[in-house]
């Protein structure tokens, strides 16, 4: 996959109605926009591309998984990636993508390539804090947890009872008023 042609969709053959594309990405592709942070990963990507006269529906499905780091131990595992969009593409005299749910490209475009909509989809459906799913449920054991629960500030239970006689004068002067 050295250049990205596969995500090239070409339209201007394809009759209305609607059409399924599907694709299968690994960290091959994301190799492609510089993005290293996944060790392994394999997602199936379903595009269903739909042609009417005026526009085309782009929706996405992907299903998968990546390979990453917990951000609390270190310890690797697979998260589970399935997020989905719908993108709508018009045409108009000149590209534009300030609208992240409308993209107009120019008319006498022929393909749109869809590669940087399924990177995006993507990378914006891993979640910003990276927590092991064993974390999450209490049965990690791991060096790190052991340290932090070593290192974890114990709340004082024992809090002074015992007030400035000084407030407590000042404490009847407002119950005295309500009397």
């Amino acid at each position: 996959m050295k250049d990205l042609k596969e995500f090239n969709v070409h339209f201007v053959g394809l009759k209305e109605g609607g059409h399924l594309f599907e694709y299968t990405i690994d960290n091959t592709f994301f190799e492609f926009f510089n993005y290293d942070e996944f060790l392994k990963s394999k997602i199936k990507i379903q595009l269903n591309f739909t042609k009417k006269n005026t526009h085309f529906e782009l929706d996405f499905i992907a299903k998968g998984y990546v390979n990453i780091p917990c951000d609390t131990t270190s310890e690797l595992f697979d998260l589970d990636v399935n997020p989905s969009v719908s993108i709508v593409v018009k045409f108009g005299p000149e590209f534009n993508d300030d609208n992240e749910q409308v993209i107009i490209i120019p008319y006498e475009a022929n393909k749109i390539d869809i590669s940087q909509y399924i990177y995006e989809m993507i990378i914006l459906s891993i979640p910003y804090k990276r927590v092991h799913p064993k974390v999450l449920d209490g049965t990690m054991e791991s060096v790190a947890l052991l340290k932090l629960q070593e290192l974890k500030i114990k709340k004082e239970k024992s809090v002074s009872k015992e007030t400035d006689p000084r407030w407590d004068k000042l404490k009847n002067i407002i119950t005295e008023k309500k009397t």
